[in-house]
């Protein structure tokens, strides 16, 4: 029988889609620092020859004060939707844990967040879940390789 949903390994797992969350909050939490133009001049050394090559310096810094901020506001659109699929209680774990601050510990979600309070177990279980969910989400939408993820297959 043909096995549709991988097989992930967890600590795998879990720490990628973390690296994931990490650049979330920083994206959320840095200020994107514009571009400048010069208008002083330069000097730089030239060499004789074509370059083929012409430069618009104003225009190069329009589309980079423009592009990157969109891309990052995407990227975090992008990570809010897919966490706001998830269940009631796996969305709660997962901005409170890995969305909001970087602060925050398990411990504190499981004892003081989730209402009523859960076991360290039972607070891992639904990270898990949630985490798998995530993976085959983000795997989808082309921010992470399930392929490093895989749980390796031993034939003895």
């Amino acid at each position: 029988m043909e096995q549709f949903l991988p097989e992930l390994d967890r600590r795998k797992t879990q720490t990628a889609i973390e690296a994931l969350f990490e650049k979330y909050r920083i994206y959320k939490t840095i200020t994107f620092e514009a571009r400048e133009a010069s208008i002083t001049a330069s000097y730089t050394e030239r060499f004789h020859g074509p370059t083929n090559v012409t430069s618009d310096q104003t225009a190069q810094i329009a589309v980079y004060n423009v592009d990157v901020p969109a891309a990052r506001r995407a990227y975090c659109e992008t990570i809010e939707s897919v966490v706001d699929r998830l269940g009631e209680r796996e969305r709660l774990i997962i901005r409170e844990r890995y969305m909001k601050q970087d602060d925050v510990f398990d411990y504190k979600v499981y004892n003081y967040i989730l209402d009523p309070p859960v076991s360290k177990d039972t607070y891992t279980k639904i990270r898990t879940r949630a985490f798998y969910k995530l993976a085959l989400a983000f795997a989808d939408l082309g921010l992470l390789k399930l392929d490093g993820l895989q749980k390796r297959v031993t034939v003895g």
